[in-house]
């Protein structure tokens, strides 16, 4: 099994200093594979909890190489969620990359454990009879602080369901748990590992993004 390691944040990395500077990123140093991914970019601001930037992946399994860097700018650049991060930001990024692993079909909505597992929800708006469904990587729920029914429950309004939210509703989810392997790397730790590497410090010489 293919794991989550230091050099597919690096790619990451390496993909969106290449955007602002428009030029090509340097060759991964990690085999081709495919898998389904996530791109997570966080913003961590006067020592405070990192606050999400952009968030994107795919559950289909894709090409490791290809599909980082696609992530990892559509999440920095394209998240609907967030402006687009600009260049003065990127000292204060923190970048997650989660392969994901081990689906299984659950029994029932709360057949899962929390940490451990991600969940993916399927079901149908009882109003407008439309299918909806979301998912969760497995370190949303206890980052949050939720329980088991508070994330299934914040999951159903993010496939974007506002009505209410009954026992019978949730009876009716198909959820699929998975796990994953994640690596998570801050900008200053990815400057200091590419000087060691490559023998220089990667140079910004944009001044404003490029989008």
């Amino acid at each position: 099994m293919v794991s989550a390691n230091k050099e597919m944040v690096v790619h990451c990395f390496d993909t969106l200093l290449a955007h602002y500077n428009s030029t090509e990123a340097p060759p991964p140093a990690f085999d081709q594979a495919q898998h389904p991914l996530f791109v997570t970019w966080k913003k961590v601001v006067n020592g405070g909890d990192p606050r999400l930037r952009g968030g994107i992946g795919t559950l289909e399994a894709r090409s490791l190489i290809n599909g980082l860097k696609d992530y990892a700018l559509t999440n920095a650049l394209r998240d609907r969620r967030f402006p687009p991060i600009q260049v003065n930001e990127l000292p204060l990024l923190e970048c997650t990359v989660s392969l994901l692993t081990d689906y299984e079909t659950a029994n029932h909505y709360l057949d899962w454990e929390i940490e451990k597992h991600g969940i993916i929800i399927e079901f149908s708006d009882p109003v407008y009879n439309t299918r909806c469904s979301a998912t969760y990587l497995p370190e949303v729920a206890v980052n949050e602080g939720w329980t088991k029914t508070e994330a299934v429950d914040s999951l159903i309004r993010k496939a974007g369901y506002n009505g209410p939210i009954t026992d019978e509703l949730r009876m009716q989810i198909q959820l699929t748990r998975y796990q994953s392997t994640l690596f998570t790397m801050h900008y200053s730790e990815y400057v200091s590992y590419v000087k060691e590497r490559r023998g220089e410090a990667p140079i910004l010489a944009a001044k404003s993004p490029n989008y």
